[in-house]
């Protein structure tokens, strides 16, 4: 049996072909007879579909992914995985890279490739964290989300609030929704 496994970080990942739609169809165009996909973060190999699936593999199926890093974020969580399935006499076909050999060489070729992946994460984590330090430094700068309500407007809100008006009349006159307007007047 040929299983693919296709993964996003979010459900609404989808670019550079790491789509969850692109991933499946580039799965089937390789054979794939069954398709395991989930929207689970790569930080962790506890992913549920993808633990069941490993279960689920018996001598020689094969499990196809298309990127190494749809497979495992660290070296050591994908060298310890396909170990464990060359073990059981599951084969490992990694599209970008082909079919991972049970050898010295493969298993030497699969550790550089996943020491790579593992080393572009953590550039990508560094990148982010120094450009939100830079931006930190921005007199003008808020961390998450920008505020949906301006403070004249919560102002504007809260002397409705002081005048009587209930929290409903209060939200149907500015559109600001009740627990915004109770954590608000919690603020003051």
């Amino acid at each position: 049996m040929i299983y693919g496994y296709a993964r996003v970080s979010t459900a609404t990942q989808g670019r550079d072909g790491n789509s969850l739609e692109e991933q499946e169809a580039a799965l089937r165009a390789h054979g794939c007879q069954e398709i395991v996909a989930e929207a689970f973060t790569g930080k962790t190999m506890e992913r549920p579909k993808f633990q069941s699936l490993l279960e689920r593999l018996q001598p020689d199926d094969t499990l196809v992914v298309c990127k190494l890093d749809r497979f495992a974020r660290t070296t050591i969580d994908g060298v310890q995985t396909v170990r464990d399935l060359f073990n059981r006499g599951v084969k490992v076909n990694i599209l970008n890279m082909g079919m991972v050999e049970n050898s010295l060489t493969g298993n030497l070729i699969m550790t550089i490739m996943l020491a790579f992946a593992e080393y572009e994460r953590g550039m990508i984590v560094e990148r982010t964290q120094t450009g939100k330090m830079i931006a930190r430094q921005n007199p003008n700068f808020r961390d998450g989300r920008p505020k949906k309500y301006s403070p004249t407007q919560l102002k504007l809100a809260m002397e409705l609030l002081e005048a009587g008006k209930s929290y409903k009349q209060v939200q149907l006159l500015t559109g600001i929704s009740k627990s915004t307007l109770i954590r608000e007047k919690r603020k003051m």
